[in-house]
């Protein structure tokens, strides 16, 4: 089990950038896989992107080129920098924690069956 904080989460206006990170401790070496989430209904969660320690990532058609997934250097703190935020991507956004995805399995890296740890959520608000 890990532990998941996440922070940098705020308001900021339509063209504007926001900087999200989650900081990882516990048994960190079990949970390779780090993915960005949002909830965008009650109960429904959206997958952002997604990284492992290899550095691989996947990320949500809406929101390629604007946001970027990253590991720290020891892997203990994951990032997720986006740019250009518009209104529609005003949510609580969460950090999640999962095993390593093998294969195919990685084209699931964005959905949140695959995850076992989850934060508390940071929210995001972008006003126009």
């Amino acid at each position: 089990q890990v532990q998941l904080v996440e922070s940098g989460g705020g308001s900021v206006q339509a063209g504007g950038s926001l900087r999200l990170a989650c900081s990882v401790s516990g048994a960190t070496h079990s949970r390779p896989t780090m993915a960005w989430f949002r909830l965008v209904a009650e109960g429904e969660r959206e997958g952002v992107a997604a990284i492992d320690r290899s550095g691989r990532t996947i990320y949500r058609n809406s929101v390629k080129g604007r946001f970027t997934i990253s590991y720290d250097n020891t892997k203990t703190t994951v990032y997720l920098q986006m740019d250009s935020l518009k209104p529609e991507d005003t949510f609580l956004y969460y950090c999640a924690a999962g095993p390593k995805l093998y294969g195919a399995n990685w084209y699931r890296a964005l959905s949140p069956v695959m995850y076992n740890d989850w934060g508390q959520g940071t929210q995001v608000t972008v006003s126009s």
